[in-house]
């Protein structure tokens, strides 16, 4: 057993109430802020990050329950990278498709893999495709696999520079728009919009 004192039940309530407190100084303050960085909001924030952090720590130690709350970082301007001098960047890809036709897609996997499970279902069949496939050669080729492209985006963003394996746990949770340095979207939407300023249409 541990040498360390445990919090007692009145200390868990007192952080509780801290937490109520600090809730309603911060919507105070944001009823009252002054424009977009107003410093007091800044000020009611950290104070009801810590009194949060405060409570999750005692209640963890006292009955072993944690809170559904997780309080964002946040970082220093200086510490984000310079999308004008970046010294890596990211490319984030994103491109939709529909089924069109599900038998072409499952022979089309077939055909590459040979085996009758690569095409046991649709999505093994997917799986099979991108599998022997780049992202580009399938875009290419959508119509050959069952496929009909939607929509798509591609970003490139500064990034810091990464060790292997850092961030594949999860690969698009910076995709931060104060990064960006320039992205390409395609999208029906744009053509209707195009059309519409024709006067010929």
């Amino acid at each position: 057993m541990s040498d360390v004192a445990q919090p007692t039940i009145a200390e868990v309530r007192n952080a509780a109430e801290a937490v109520k407190a600090a809730i309603d100084r911060h919507l105070a303050a944001v009823e009252a802020r002054t424009g977009e960085n107003d410093p007091g909001v800044a000020a009611a924030y950290e104070a009801l990050a810590l009194a949060a952090d405060a409570y999750d720590e005692v209640l963890y130690d006292t009955h072993d329950e944690v809170t559904p709350f997780e309080v964002p970082s946040r970082r220093d301007a200086s510490d984000f990278p310079d999308p004008d001098e970046p010294e890596a960047i990211t490319v984030l890809i994103r491109r939709d498709y529909l089924i069109t036709d599900a038998l072409r897609l499952r022979a089309a996997a077939l055909s590459v893999d040979g085996a009758p499970e690569s095409a046991a279902s649709v999505s093994t069949a997917l799986g099979a495709l991108f599998a022997e496939y780049e992202p580009d050669e399938v875009a290419g080729r959508a119509e050959e696999f069952g496929l009909e492209e939607g929509d798509s985006t591609l970003w490139v963003t500064a990034a810091d520079p990464a060790e292997p394996g850092d961030w594949l746990a999860e690969p698009f949770e910076d995709a931060d728009p104060e990064l960006l340095i320039c992205r390409f979207d395609v999208s029906e939407a744009y053509d209707d919009e195009l059309e519409a300023l024709d006067p010929e249409h």
